[in-house]
């Protein structure tokens, strides 16, 4: 059976460094045998199809494709698009009336239980808030995540200490959604 996926790689392309063009990332994926690839934005979000069922096995082989190719390693998160949707489906907060700047999708590598989140005063940002979902966090700045004082504090690194973590705006996630959503290949 064939799935898509959603990859999405933490820390490239940010102020000239870990440089990953697109192009090169497409044609990684589909020299890994994987189909359908589509890239978003230059923040290292795409999109492919697979006959994997193993969320953690295709992540591996892509980072190993990247030290390969650019020579330095860059985590990377695989989520099937039914995952993906669902994830979007339970967002806590309206994110139909809210601007995509405001929410933020923070996708992790495993499930972070709400004892690593002890530490922080939900109080003390308000009113920025946070939810916990499915090995994400939901994350609404009503200014923007440049200007988030909660954003900062989710940012410290040892609240997620051996957890790989990267965001995304709501507008990204809904623009994967999208791209998952085109035709499924044709199956002989």
């Amino acid at each position: 059976m064939i799935t898509t996926y959603v990859a999405l790689l933490r820390g490239i392309n940010v102020g000239g460094h870990r440089k990953v063009p697109m192009a090169d990332l497409r044609a990684l994926l589909t020299g890994l045998g994987h189909g359908q690839v589509r890239t978003y934005l230059q923040s290292g979000n795409a999109v492919f199809t697979s006959a994997s069922d193993d969320e953690q096995a295709l992540a591996a082989a892509l980072e190993h494709a990247i030290e390969e190719r650019f020579g330095f390693t860059v985590d990377c998160l695989v989520r099937n698009a039914a995952y993906l949707r669902a994830v979007a489906d339970a967002c806590p907060f309206p994110a139909g009336t809210l601007e995509g700047r405001q929410l933020h999708l923070i996708c992790f590598s495993e499930r972070v239980g709400p004892e690593r989140l002890a530490s922080l005063d939900p109080a003390a940002y308000l009113p920025e808030e946070f939810r916990l979902g499915d090995r994400a966090l939901y994350l609404y700045a009503p200014d923007g995540l440049g200007r988030s004082k909660l954003g900062d504090a989710l940012g410290r690194p040892a609240l997620f200490q051996g957890v790989t973590a990267t965001s995304r705006n709501w507008n990204t996630v809904v623009k994967l959604l999208e791209l998952t959503r085109l035709p499924e290949p044709t199956r002989d």
